[in-house]
C-alpha cells in the first residue's frame, strides 16, 4: 500500500501562490481576518470572529498549546561574520522540559546558517538578563543528518536555557515573509493560549483566537480540549523530490494527558491546526501499536511515516483510545509522550478528525497534501475561491473551516 500512496507526484498538488498573496504581518485585530467556511459541497465567506457560532456544538475543539521559543542565536566572530545557530530539537537532554530548565551545559540538534565561517572552536555572545550581562558560548560536538549537534553553555546557573533564549534569541518566523523579526513578532507569533515552551514554528491556525472568542466559545458551550505537539521547522518546509515516497518527512514531539484521551473517546472532534490533526491521527496507531504488543519497554513510542497505510484495520477509533488508556495504566503514567513520522497524503482515511481548521498552505507542501486528503479534488476549488477572493495566505494569513456535513 506504500506504493500506491507513495507514488503521488507533487506537482500535482501545487497552484501559483503571487508574492503579494503572501501576508507578511498579521492584521491588527487577529479575529476579523476572513474565514473560508467549506461544507463539503459549499464555500462561503466569513470572518474570523464569526467562528464561535460555526462550530458544531456537539464537536470538541482540540487545540495544540505549544509556545513558539526565539530558537534562532545570532553569534560574531571577531571577523564580524554573523553565524545563525537555529535550535531545532533538545539532544541532552532529550526531554523538552528538562532541557529548557536546566541550568546548563545543553546540547541541541541545531541549523546553522553561514556554516563556512565556523570551523571549530567555540562561538561567544553577550546577552543582557536583569541589567546584568552574561556569556553563552557555543560548541559543535557532532552531526546528524543535515543538522549539528551544539552544545551551550552559559555563566549563571540560576538562568535557564529557556531565559536564555529570551533574552538572547530571536523570533523563528519563517523565511518566505522575507523579513527579519521584529519586536511585534513576540507576542503576534504566539497563540493566546501558548503555554508549553518547545515549538520553533508556530501552530498558526490559532493565531485568529483572541480572548474574545475565546470567550465566545465558553459562552456558546463549545468544549475545548489541548495536546501539546512541539512544531519543528520541517512542517512548512516544501517537498522537493519528484514523489512524494522519496520525502522524508520530519519527527515532531507530543504529549497528552490521559484526561484529554478520555475525552477524545467519544467526541466529534475540530482539530484547530495541522498539527493538531498530526497528533490526533497518530494517537489512533499508537493504540493499534499496543494492542499488538509493538509497545517500547523504554524509549518514547513513535508512529513511521507510512505506517497508516501499510495496516488494513478497521478497529474503532474508540478501541483504540482504549488500548492507549490500558497502556498507561499498565505504565502508571497520566500524560503520554510520543513521537510521530505520519505523512497524511490524499488516499488517507481519516479515523479521528471530523473538522479541520487551518489556514493557507504553501504549494508542494505535505500541509496542502493533508488538506487535499481531507477535502478530496475539492481543494482545487477551495484554493481558486480564496485567490478570487482576497484571501490572504500563509502563516499571517487568513484560514479556513473544513467542516464536511456528513462527519
Amino acid at each position: 500500500m506504500k506504493n500506491k500512496y507513495g507514488h503521488i507526484r507533487i506537482a500535482d498538488y501545487s497552484y501559483d501562490l503571487p508574492m503579494d498573496r503572501i501576508a507578511r504581518y498579521p492584521l491588527p485585530e487577529r479575529d476579523t481576518s476572513k474565514l473560508l467556511v467549506w461544507d463539503g459541497n459549499s464555500i462561503s465567506d466569513r470572518v474570523f470572529r464569526e467562528f464561535p457560532s460555526l462550530a458544531g456544538r456537539d464537536s470538541l475543539l482540540v487545540f495544540n498549546n505549544t509556545r513558539v521559543i526565539r530558537a534562532r542565536l545570532i553569534f560574531h566572530k571577531e571577523s564580524g561574520a554573523a553565524i545563525e545557530v537555529f535550535c531545532l530539537e533538545p539532544h541532552h537532554p532529550g526531554e523538552f522540559s528538562i532541557n529548557l530548565s536546566s541550568g546548563g551545559p545543553v546540547e541541541w540538534k541545531c541549523l546553522i546558517g553561514n556554516l563556512k565561517r565556523w570551523k571549530d572552536g567555540l562561538l561567544e555572545s553577550r546577552f543582557t538578563h536583569a541589567d546584568r550581562e552574561y556569556r553563552l558560548t557555543a560548541e559543535r560536538t557532532g552531526r546528524e543528518g543535515d543538522s549539528f549537534i551544539v552544545r551551550f553553555n552559559w555563566d549563571n546557573g540560576s538562568l535557564s536555557f529557556a531565559q536564555v533564549l529570551e533574552d538572547m534569541g530571536h523570533m523563528p518566523i519563517p523565511p518566505y515573509l522575507g523579513r527579519a523579526d521584529e519586536e511585534s513578532d513576540r507576542s503576534a507569533y504566539q497563540t493566546t493560549y501558548a503555554r508549553i515552551n518547545g515549538s520553533v514554528a508556530a501552530p498558526t491556525a490559532g493565531l485568529h483566537f483572541t480572548p474574545a472568542v475565546m470567550e465566545a466559545l465558553e459562552r456558546a458551550g463549545i468544549q475545548r480540549a489541548e495536546v501539546t505537539l512541539h512544531v519543528s521547522a520541517g512542517t512548512f518546509r516544501p517537498v522537493k523530490s519528484e514523489l512524494i515516497v522519496d520525502h522524508m518527512m520530519h519527527s515532531e514531539h507530543f504529549y497528552v494527558s490521559k484526561a484529554t484521551l478520555e475525552r477524545l473517546r467519544d467526541s466529534k472532534i475540530t482539530a484547530v491546526g495541522t498539527t493538531t490533526v498530526r497528533t490526533l491521527e497518530s494517537l489512533y496507531w499508537l493504540g493499534l501499536s499496543s494492542s499488538d504488543g509493538r509497545w517500547p519497554g523504554n524509549g518514547i513510542p513513535s508512529v513511521s511515516q507510512w505506517e497508516p497505510y501499510e495496516r488494513n484495520t478497521n478497529t474503532a477509533p474508540s478501541a483504540a483510545i482504549d488500548f492507549l488508556l490500558a497502556q498507561m495504566k499498565r505504565d502508571r503514567k497520566d500524560v503520554l509522550e510520543a513521537k510521530t513520522d505520519i505523512i497524511i497524503v490524499p488516499g488517507y482515511r481519516f479515523r479521528m478528525v471530523q473538522g479541520i481548521l487551518t489556514n493557507f498552505h504553501q504549494p508542494h507542501s505535505t500541509l496542502l497534501l493533508l488538506v487535499a486528503a481531507f477535502t478530496g479534488d475539492s481543494w482545487k476549488k477551495i484554493y481558486d475561491h480564496a485567490l478570487g477572493s482576497g484571501y490572504r495566505f500563509l502563516s499571517y494569513g487568513d484560514s479556513m473551516l473544513l467542516c464536511p456535513s456528513g462527519s
